[in-house]
């Protein structure tokens, strides 16, 4: 027999033995009723724009505890979540930076729970090279180009209180959607400084300053968290929800700065 046809008949064979193996795992992948595939629950959230990176590292930690739920994220403004949850946007629980946003939702929720408090700082840009040290310094008078969100944001809301309280009077070169909104200006330097959270200005230490503001002027804000009544996996919202006030994702909370419910 010669070389070629030996070598012929060896490639066939390991062809063949090769769609041997291949066949049944691409049948487990396809699975049946009972592959973990067919398992898997995935809950949508809709979530405020501030909690876009701790979040991310909640999902997986969740989903090694729970490996059939995976939970998947919509970040945004909470007046913008709002308006989804209105009408009817097909989501599993909601999560918004403020009280005032949740309990305009009543009757699209379930009963929603504190998880989270954070508070305000003012971001600058690396070395605050503008020597910002207060909300004093942000007044019009200063001539700082200062961004702020917008006032039906809750952190535009907050800072208006805050600003406010102050009588410190503030033009704004632009009013952002959410607190990203507020942060990517001062990183791009196209703002000398902006009122986000300190979790959110702990995301960019390499490009971003906080000032931080005293707890006589500043503002509290609490991120509750429910279950959306439109839910098809109700169970499976209610369960991370319930999660998220637990031990593991308070740890992951507070690593990433935020506070105690």
């Amino acid at each position: 027999m010669s070389r070629t046809l030996v070598a012929g008949r060896r490639r066939a064979t390991a062809a063949a033995l090769t769609v041997a193996v291949l066949v049944p795992l691409a049948a487990a992948c396809d699975g049946g009723d009972d592959s973990a595939g067919d398992r898997t629950t995935t809950v949508k959230v809709l979530a405020a724009a501030s909690l876009t990176n701790v979040f991310a590292k909640a999902a997986d930690a969740y989903h090694k505890e729970h490996p059939d739920v995976t939970v998947t994220f919509s970040f945004a403004g909470s007046q913008q979540l709002a308006a989804q949850v209105n009408q009817d946007f097909p989501a599993d629980a909601l999560v918004t930076a403020d009280t005032k946003t949740m309990d305009g939702l009543t009757g699209k929720t379930g009963t929603p729970q504190i998880i989270a408090k954070n508070r305000l700082v003012i971001a600058t840009a690396d070395g605050n090279p503008k020597h910002v040290k207060g909300l004093a310094d942000l007044a019009a008078e200063k001539k700082l180009k200062v961004v702020l969100a917008a006032p039906a944001v809750p952190v535009g809301r907050y800072s208006k209180k805050v600003l406010d309280r102050q009588g410190i009077k503030v033009q704004p070169v632009s009013q952002e959607q959410d607190v990203r909104g507020v942060l990517s200006k001062v990183e791009l330097g196209e703002a000398d400084a902006g009122i986000v959270y300190a979790t959110d200005a702990m995301t960019a230490p390499d490009k971003v300053d906080a000032v931080q503001i005293p707890d006589d002027q500043n503002a509290i804000a609490e991120y509750p968290a429910a279950t959306l009544k439109v839910s098809p996996h109700a169970k499976e919202a209610d369960a991370f929800v319930k999660w998220l006030g637990g031990a593991q994702a308070q740890k992951i909370l507070r690593d990433a700065g935020f506070q105690k419910p």
